[in-house]
């Protein structure tokens, strides 16, 4: 099972991106433990893309790519805008970052995820998700 979504860069356009996870993993036996992680790995990530990536211009968009193969959910988000180095994202546990408001969102994705890929520039993250 594979769904495409391409939407505008406008926050209220990710519940569309929730709606679609239920729908494709509702047919999955998932614990709500690996449904979490999926959801909220791949809110962070079209967040990122609308917010980060397009910098919130609507004429710009994000397309995400929901995948099941076998034991896996594969979830590809890509965006329009310039890329970054997800190397340069600064750690979000250590003390002089704690208040820091953003910078937690490429780390709740490496850490709810199996597999994480940045790909074009960090314009594509590949999330890999073992069910």
């Amino acid at each position: 099972m594979e769904r495409t979504i391409t939407i505008p860069s406008k926050l209220e356009q990710i519940s569309l991106i929730e709606k679609t996870i239920d729908e494709i993993t509702e047919k999955l036996t998932l614990t709500p433990d690996v449904y979490g992680k999926i959801l909220i790995a791949a809110i962070e990530g079209v967040n990122n893309a609308i917010v980060h990536g397009n910098k919130l211009d609507e004429k710009k968009v994000v397309k995400v790519n929901i995948k099941i193969c076998d034991t896996k959910v594969c979830i590809t988000i890509s965006d329009q805008g310039k890329g970054f180095d997800p190397n340069t994202i600064p750690d979000p546990t250590i003390p002089e970052n704690i208040e820091n408001i953003s910078g937690r969102g490429v780390f709740l994705m490496k850490k709810l995820s199996d597999e994480i890929a940045f790909e074009n520039n960090g314009t594509t993250v590949k999330m890999t998700f073992n069910i």
